[in-house]
């Protein structure tokens, strides 16, 4: 018998990611679902626009991935694909190269776990067109914006 449960995005509270500009990010929403002081780790939703890209960036912590709905695309940076992960795909990644990510066919959410173990060193770098950094994120960072969506 089967008995499968729908993930409905219409029951999170979706929130707005500030980019470099402190002006909400294009095709991009989070909802945090924890925040480990002690441990120094995040787990959040995010939820990417249906083909569209978000901004350029670089991991620069421990991460893992598990697209929850839809269609995860990964591209490089002269806009290449090199990866789509479908809803039930767990990825672990490390550090690594600058890409750019957006949904399929429709609007991907995707579970983010970021491990950075410290409070200061960057999660990952918003990057412009000529690949330099334009805004760090740490996890004192996101600590403060989850906060401030919380209160």
């Amino acid at each position: 018998m089967n008995n499968f449960i729908q993930f409905d995005e219409s029951k999170i509270d979706w929130k707005p990611l500030p980019g470099p500009d402190g002006e909400p990010a294009d095709h991009i929403s989070l909802s945090f679902l924890n925040v480990d002081e002690k441990a120094k780790i995040v787990d959040i939703l995010f939820k990417f626009s249906a083909n569209e890209k978000i901004l350029m960036h670089r991991h620069t912590s421990n991460y893992s991935t598990f697209t929850v709905q839809g269609e995860l695309r990964t591209y490089l940076t002269d806009g290449t694909l090199k990866d789509v992960r479908p809803a039930g795909v767990f990825k672990a990644g490390v550090p690594g190269e600058a890409h750019t990510e957006g949904g399929g066919e429709e609007d991907v959410v995707v579970d983010f776990f970021l491990r950075p173990y410290s409070s200061t060193d960057p999660i990952y770098e918003i990057l412009d067109e000529n690949l330099e950094v334009t805004q760090a994120m740490t996890f004192d960072d996101l600590k403060a914006l989850n906060e401030e969506y919380t209160n």
